[in-house]
């Protein structure tokens, strides 16, 4: 190992301080003063006053939300002949929840019992010619059932496998229009609560109001009633940038977001909701069965597979910047500015070399020895210097 001298040859046991040096270099003095103003405008100005960083923050809100829909709907197919559609039918699942399927189209296949029958002639590997097309117990992803082995004919142009099933098979073919068209002028009541347990302060989306029927005829528009919960579906995905006869025929998925901004320094009236939606995806479906038996025992289904629009909505708060962090930020950026106003002086400066030398200076304290005479002071007073032999 080293000893202390060696390392010290080396600097690493000295202390540095700091020494304040007053150059009379304008230039470096006003760009100091003019990026120490742009730190204090930003830190008072905006971070604290516009964007009222001194406010305390509530980073666990409670947030609920509660949605009904509404709305009837009446379609005329060969399947189910005339037949009226309520809110039990068409929203997937229940009421009341932050995320519902709403019905705009369907394809059914009623009666079905297991059995054996041809597959359809859309499902990949299901047309042949012969019997050797169709491998015995082979099945596929998209296949309705298991293969028997057997070719058989499945209408006047086509001949497809045999398959053990649910039988008749589905049908592949969509109808070209929506069926539940009009479900665009059904209405959607939104009910979002937020509740800042640290305040104790709860705000509610719906207009606080005793008109019992304000919430039948109201709709809401962001400018002329910003305050009524209650949405038409068209309205919705207009918003989104859809359209909703595109979307019906096929499915699709919009997001309703519902964003609380609270001031509370106001009283809570500048407490408000701020609604956004977005198209997220294009075509949804899925299928569902009712089941029966009949009455020779055997068991039957109807078969639906339901297109139709998914609604998520999601509700978020807004939030505020702590005051500590505020003004250390801006303590950290004054620190900078003197950082680099130093940069400037001891390198880019035509007297960087005199401001190096002045700033930086190294300082010894005088050795002791063992001689008293050298112990004396250079220069000691006159009135002393007298009275040594």
């Amino acid at each position: 190992m080293g000893s202390p001298g060696a390392l010290a040859g080396w600097g690493l046991l000295d202390y540095k301080t700091e020494k304040y040096v007053m150059t009379r270099n304008w230039r470096v003095g006003v760009l100091q003063r003019l990026l120490q103003l742009g730190v204090v405008v930003y830190v008072v100005g905006w971070a604290l006053i516009v964007k009222k960083g001194y406010q305390e923050q509530d980073l666990d809100p409670q947030i609920s939300v509660i949605t009904k829909l509404k709305g009837v709907s009446v379609t005329q197919i060969k399947e189910l002949g005339t037949r009226l559609w309520d809110v039990a039918d068409f929203v997937k699942p229940a009421q009341g929840e932050n995320v519902f399927f709403l019905v705009t189209n369907f394809l059914v296949t009623p009666e079905q019992v297991q059995g054996r029958c041809p597959e359809h002639p859309s499902i990949p590997l299901a047309n042949c010619w012969a019997h050797e097309d169709c491998p015995e117990g082979e099945t596929g992803t998209h296949s309705h059932g298991i293969k028997t082995g057997q070719c058989v004919v499945f209408n006047g142009t086509h001949r497809t496998c045999e398959i053990r099933g649910w039988c008749p098979v589905e049908s592949s073919t969509v109808p070209v229009k929506p069926l539940l068209l009009q479900a665009k002028n059904f209405t959607l009541f939104i009910k979002n609560t937020v509740t800042f347990s640290k305040f104790n302060f709860s705000k509610s989306n719906a207009l606080e109001t005793w008109d019992n029927t304000y919430f039948k005829w109201c709709r809401y528009d962001p400018l002329s009633s910003p305050f009524c919960p209650v949405f038409r579906i068209g309205d919705l995905v207009a918003a989104a940038g859809g359209d909703f006869e595109d979307l019906a025929l096929l499915g699709g998925s919009v997001g309703i977001r519902v964003l609380w901004d609270c001031d509370l320094d106001a009283g809570g009236s500048d407490c408000r909701p701020h609604y956004s939606f977005q198209l997220q995806e294009r075509s949804y479906n899925f299928r569902t069965a009712t089941h029966w038996w009949e009455a020779s025992g055997v068991e039957a289904r109807s078969l639906l597979k339901l297109y139709g629009i998914r609604f998520d909505i999601l509700a978020g708060k807004f939030g505020i910047i702590p005051t500590t962090i505020t003004l250390g930020t801006g303590a950290a950026w004054l620190g900078v500015i003197t950082f680099f106003c130093d940069l400037l002086l001891l390198y880019v400066d035509g007297e960087s070399h005199f401001y190096w030398t002045t700033k930086y200076e190294e300082a010894k304290a005088p050795k002791v020895t063992s001689n008293p005479e050298q112990t004396e002071p250079a220069s000691a007073p006159p009135h002393l210097a007298a009275q040594v032999p």
